[in-house]
C-alpha cells in the first residue's frame, strides 16, 4: 500500500499514476471498495494499492472526520487473511497518513539516513509512537531499524551508526545500506534496484535486510 502523496512506491514499480482509475485517495473518500485499488505489479505475488497526488489533501479532508485515526486500520482489516505481508509506504512527514500506518500497522521499519539531522527526526517520531502506543495501537514494536546511505570513509556515518545502535539495541538490522549510485538509478527506470542490477551492492544489501525483516516477522508470528 502506497500512502505517500508523493506515489514513490507506485512509480518505482513502473505504474504511471496519472492512468489509473482508483488508488488509496478513492478508498479513503469511500468512492470504491478496497479489492477495486488492488492492482498488479507483473512480479509474482506482488499486489499494490497505489497512490497520487489527491492524498495531500487527506489532513483538511478528514479534519472532522470522526476516528479518522482508524481509517487505513479498518480498511485493511479484510485483507489480512488473504495476503501473507502487507507493506505501508508511509510519508516522510508525521501528519494523518503516518498516523493512520502506525495504528493499522503490527511492526514498524525506520529507515535512517546516516545524517545528523535524521537523527533529530527519529526523536519526534519516538515521541509520536508513544502517543500511539498509549491511545489507540499498544502493540505497535519497533521491527527494525535500518541505516541507509552508509559511507564507511566517513566519521559521521560512523558517529550516527554508533548512536543509533547504542539507544536501539539489537532493533538496528544487522545489513546497512550502503551509499550506492545504482540504488538512485533504479527509480528513474520504474524498476527496484533488485531488478535493476541486482549485482550491485544496494540490491544485495536491500535482499538481506528484506530476509532479516522475514525473519523476524516470522518469529513474531509464532
Amino acid at each position: 500500500m502506497d500512502a505517500d502523496p508523493q506515489a514513490n512506491a507506485t512509480s518505482g514499480l513502473g505504474i504511471s499514476t496519472h492512468e489509473l482509475e482508483n488508488d488509496l485517495f478513492t478508498i479513503m473518500q469511500e468512492e470504491c471498495p478496497v479489492e477495486n485499488a488492488i492492482i498488479p505489479t507483473g512480479r509474482q505475488r506482488l499486489s499494490l494499492i497505489p497512490a497520487s497526488i489527491e492524498l495531500a489533501g487527506i489532513d483538511l479532508l478528514f479534519a472532522s472526520r470522526i476516528a479518522r485515526e482508524m481509517v487505513l486500520r479498518t480498511l485493511l482489516t479484510p485483507l489480512r487473511t488473504r495476503y501473507q505481508w502487507i507493506i505501508i509506504d508511509t510519508p516522510p512527514s508525521l501528519g494523518l497518513l503516518t498516523i493512520n500506518a502506525l495504528v493499522a500497522a503490527d511492526g514498524l521499519v525506520v529507515p535512517l539516513q546516516c545524517e545528523y539531522y535524521a537523527l533529530e527526526g527519529l526523536s519526534r517520531l519516538m515521541q509520536t509512537i508513544d502517543l500511539i502506543r498509549q491511545h489507540l495501537n499498544p502493540s505497535l514494536e519497533i521491527w527494525k531499524v535500518l541505516l541507509t546511505m552508509h559511507d564507511p570513509r566517513t566519521k559521521l556515518s560512523e558517529q550516527v551508526e554508533a548512536e543509533v545502535r547504542k539507544f536501539f539495541g539489537q532493533r538496528v538490522a544487522r545489513t546497512v545500506i550502503p551509499r550506492n549510485v545504482r540504488v538512485g538509478e533504479a527509480p528513474s527506470f520504474g524498476q527496484p534496484v533488485v531488478e535493476y542490477d541486482p549485482r550491485s551492492k544496494g540490491a544485495v544489501a536491500y535482499r538481506a535486510f528484506a530476509q532479516e525483516v522475514k525473519e523476524y516477522g516470522a518469529s513474531r508470528s509464532r
